[in-house]
């Protein structure tokens, strides 16, 4: 797909280095399941993170960031149902509360909102900053995991 200013995740793609014009690409859930479920105890990830790795691999400037994060949300809601239902599945086994938005924060559409995200990264030693009325994972870029 080529990005064009009026895209709805313009502005996000050109701060990860496309410019109008440049083909970007619509990620499919399952480019995403698979980075979310090799995050190990300890470390994390970003939608940026996700963004390069898939726009690396299709050969492209970027990925949506728009809808790279309605996937991970909808994922995120998954792997709860999964949990609820009793189910030992793959699907059930995804750490997705390791998934940050950019720059390190919480994400509030996740099952729960931030304050089991919050609860989640804090059992596994993660320190989490208020910032304002949201929550950032303290020095976030130290735990990133390398794709």
């Amino acid at each position: 797909m080529t990005l064009g200013e009026n895209f709805p995740c313009f502005k996000a793609a050109h701060q990860m280095g496309a410019s109008a014009g440049d083909q970007i690409v619509l990620v499919n859930p399952s480019e995403i399941t698979p980075l979310m479920a090799i995050v190990p105890a300890g470390k994390l990830i970003t939608i940026r993170e996700i963004c390069k790795k898939i726009a690396i691999d299709h050969k492209v400037k970027a990925c949506c960031p728009l809808t790279t994060g309605i996937f991970i949300m909808a994922i995120a809601n998954a792997v709860e149902e999964e949990i609820a239902q009793g189910s030992d599945s793959a699907l059930a086994k995804i750490p997705y509360w390791r998934t940050l938005k950019g720059d390190g924060f919480l994400n509030e559409k996740y099952p729960g909102g931030v304050e089991n995200q919050k609860k989640l990264l804090e059992g596994e030693g993660f320190k989490i900053l208020p910032r304002g009325r949201k929550y950032q994972v303290s020095d976030f870029e130290k735990y990133l995991i390398s794709l």
